[in-house]
């Protein structure tokens, strides 16, 4: 790799990580393509990207970015992913670490909060957006389903009485 893609390179992953909300490092040292491939395609339908790159490169591309804090992560054969929704990428990366004894999360970054395995751990098992947004819907909806049941109510149960009472005066 000349300079000129290196430049290119460093560029494209801080623009990426500019609009980022999470950051989490991984050792995936030993996985095969076919292995790697498979966590991309997880990453992606999950609206979140993985990438692995040399540790200077991802260095220097971390630079005016709020993940500036992880470069201390950056030791050995890493990769990262990363997200636009806070949970997105750390839950992808924790239930692809439980299935693959390869894949090892190192740490991350929410913001300008720096994590550490277990931060990255426990972030996964939060809810995520899309997740939030239809439990709030949820809510929102109850009431106003229990309310057209209340008022639905009334009028069953007269129809019920006059069906009853018809009932009744064909057996008379």
């Amino acid at each position: 790799m000349d300079r000129s893609q290196k430049e290119a390179t460093i560029a494209a992953l801080n623009l990426e990580l500019q609009s980022a909300a999470l950051v989490v490092v991984t050792k995936q040292s030993g996985m095969t393509v076919a292995e790697v491939t498979d966590l991309r395609r997880k990453m992606r339908a999950a609206g979140a990207s993985y990438k692995v790159t040399k540790n200077r490169l991802a260095v220097i591309a971390l630079k005016g970015t709020q993940f500036e804090k992880t470069e201390g992560l950056f030791k050995g054969p890493t990769a990262l992913a990363w997200s636009k929704d806070p949970v997105s990428a750390a839950k992808v990366a924790v239930d692809y670490a439980k299935t693959n004894d390869k894949f090892k999360i190192v740490g991350g970054s929410i913001g300008n909060v720096t994590l550490d395995a277990a931060g990255v751990d426990a972030l996964s098992k939060l809810p995520s957006l899309n997740e939030l947004r239809a439990s709030l819907l949820g809510m929102i909806q109850t009431p106003a389903t229990r309310i057209a049941g209340v008022l639905q109510a009334p009028g069953g149960q007269v129809a019920r009485v006059l069906a009853a009472y018809a009932k009744k005066d064909e057996a008379a």
